[in-house]
């Protein structure tokens, strides 16, 4: 077994990709929207990269779900990919990258407040801070963007962001509650394909599609980034820092992903930063980093993960 010593710069470096490859699949995915349309983007990525990974978990013959594994497996399958990851594609098509990358980190925020009236669960003084500063920070952001609520398609990108963050929370609460045996990581993979189908098959009957020989090649080239970086390869690396780091250590990708995404935004797309976004930004994560922190220490809601889109 590889000491500490050796493990642990590996770790870190595959914390550093996880931080840059999360953090640039909204930019990707507002790029992918361009040519295709953002549910058909989304139901190809989750396709192809659920039958990459049943694939190598049947190799590696990992028992296929059984009987009731089936239900919470349907559930949170069109929670976390086809709500979720699909609203936060489309959404992300009518907003900035930056913004709908801010959008997606508050989610923890959501965590407790549908957990303290759907499950009467206790805030503690830090999750009442956490929240507080989010939700400032968020108005910070939102003042700068006074002028864009006129603009219809902005709303409703905001209102697809705000959606798919309350999907996602939901989805984290329902896994706590219906946690089994089951391998998890099979477990994603089997949603990421059953979203998948679901999305291409609504996609078709509804002609919200292209065909995909009328896609073109730079299209392609931004789905391959996004099933090979954002959902394969950026997994397999949070995995493997989270197994040789500390918890809370490997948990700082939520905080510098919206970071990536502003940074690969403004560069990209000539996205704006400005010091309403900074400051805005800055506070909304130092609440998330607090509700976090609450969730380590009292902990009545697991921990949340989060991710790119």
């Amino acid at each position: 077994m590889p000491s500490p010593q050796h493990t642990r710069p590996k770790a870190l470096l595959a914390l550093a990709a996880v931080c840059l490859l999360w953090g640039t699949t909204w930019v990707a995915s507002k790029e992918g929207t361009r040519h295709i349309p953002a549910l058909q983007l989304a139901g190809l990525r989750q396709l192809t990269a659920g039958i990459l990974y049943v694939c190598f978990f049947l190799y590696k013959q990992t028992p296929l779900p059984r009987g009731r594994e089936w239900r919470p497996l349907l559930l949170l399958s069109f929670l976390n990919f086809v709500m979720s990851n699909g609203l936060s594609t489309w959404g992300v098509k009518y907003i900035s990258a930056g913004l709908g990358s801010i959008m997606g980190a508050i989610f923890p925020l959501w965590l407790v407040v549908i957990g303290f009236f759907t499950q009467k669960e206790k805030m503690s003084g830090k999750a009442i801070g956490g929240l507080l500063l989010g939700f400032a920070g968020v108005c910070i952001i939102f003042y700068d963007h006074l002028s864009d609520f006129l603009d219809p398609d902005f709303r409703f990108g905001i209102m697809l962001s705000l959606i798919a963050t309350w999907t996602w929370a939901f989805a984290t609460l329902y896994t706590k509650k219906q946690a089994t045996r089951f391998n998890p990581y099979f477990s994603l993979g089997i949603q990421m394909l059953l979203s998948g189908m679901l999305l291409t098959f609504f996609t078709h009957v509804t002609g919200w599609s292209v065909p995909l020989a009328s896609i073109p090649f730079n299209s392609w080239m931004v789905l391959g980034y996004l099933v090979f970086f954002g959902s394969v390869l950026s997994f397999i690396a949070y995995l493997y820092a989270l197994q040789h780091l500390p918890t809370e250590q490997a948990s700082i990708y939520a905080y510098v992903n919206p970071v990536v995404a502003l940074l690969c935004g403004a560069l990209l797309f000539d996205e704006r930063i400005t010091i309403y976004i900074l400051i805005g930004g800055a506070i909304t994560l130092l609440g998330v980093w607090l509700v976090n922190k609450a969730f380590k220490t009292g902990a009545p809601i697991e921990q949340p993960e989060a991710e790119g889109i």
